[in-house]
């Protein structure tokens, strides 16, 4: 499902305050670009792709101090996903919201809604696509969930391939064994508090592992692709030792380390976000909003 941005867009206006980083920016703009562009460049405002929690979607001009009072970000987070910069893969767990920056993927993941920098990047076309079929998934099971047994209805949410047909599920067999997930009250009542199946995840969770499938099957591609030309190439320098074919597996050589390099730096990001309970816990950020409300 394409997505057309709207014509209109929706400004933000920056305040007067600019820190170092943005007089660093002001500089490198005044000696490389000239013109009326140059202002709106070094205020920072720049063109977000806004989706809200029901999938709409939206283009917004904001600048750094408008997008930090709106998602609660400090200056340096949102330096992570300055273009000009070169930061290595990172996941940021705020208060407010999850910064994430692994590959092309450059995001902002509040509670409600999902801001991308880099939108018009024709690589970043097919995830918007599926991120917004994701959130429209996620926003109809939302509003069904009163009406609907969610153990029934839920498991279909995130099945991404073709439809499956419903599984037909075996007669129950009377047991004084309680089910699994039912829990056994002391009076030898059960409770059915706890139920097995999948359940259905908060917003910022189903906009998170949009972002990380992304940023791994961008890596998984530019893997296949490279094999598929390593194997022939390396079979004609079997057969015929020569400049030309040497040179040729050399430059495959030379993208293999890159890609090994960038799927090294996005698994030891991951890796040390799964080794630390406080990092996860902090990008629960519908059951902080609950908290602080």
């Amino acid at each position: 499902m394409r997505i057309a941005h709207p014509p209109v867009a929706v400004a933000f206006a920056a305040t007067p305050e600019e820190d170092v980083f943005d007089s660093v920016r002001t500089a490198a703009a005044q000696l490389n670009v000239g013109g009326p562009g140059l202002r709106k460049k070094a205020t920072g405002v720049r063109p977000w792709l806004l989706l809200d929690s029901t999938g709409q979607a939206q283009i917004i001009e904001a600048g750094k101090h408008a997008i930090m009072r709106r998602t609660g970000l400090p200056a340096r987070d949102l330096r992570i996903l300055d273009p000009i910069l070169s930061y290595p893969s990172t996941v940021l767990g705020r208060e407010r919201a999850i910064v994430i920056n692994l590959e092309h993927i450059k995001a902002i993941i509040t509670a409600q809604e999902v801001l991308l920098l880099n939108s018009k990047d024709p690589s970043v076309t097919p995830f918007v696509d599926e991120l917004q079929r994701r959130i429209l998934r996620h926003h109809q099971a939302t509003s069904q969930e009163g009406l609907v047994d969610g153990d029934t209805e839920w498991r279909h949410l995130y099945d991404l391939g073709e439809p499956r047909s419903r599984e037909v599920s075996p007669p129950r067999v009377s047991s004084s064994i309680p089910e699994r997930g039912h829990e056994v009250k002391p009076d030898g009542k059960h409770s059915f508090d706890k139920r097995d199946g999948p359940k259905l995840l908060p917003f910022e969770f189903i906009a998170l592992e949009a972002c990380l499938e992304a940023a791994c099957s961008s890596l998984d591609n530019e893997a296949r692709t490279l094999e598929q030309e390593a194997h022939p190439a390396l079979d004609k320098l079997t057969g015929k030792i020569s400049t030309l074919n040497l040179e040729r597996v050399r430059q495959i050589k030379s993208r293999l380390v890159a890609i090994t390099g960038r799927v090294q730096k996005v698994r030891d990001e991951l890796e040390h976000l799964l080794d630390d309970d406080e990092d996860m816990a902090e990008m629960y950020l519908n059951r902080k909003a609950r908290a602080t409300a």
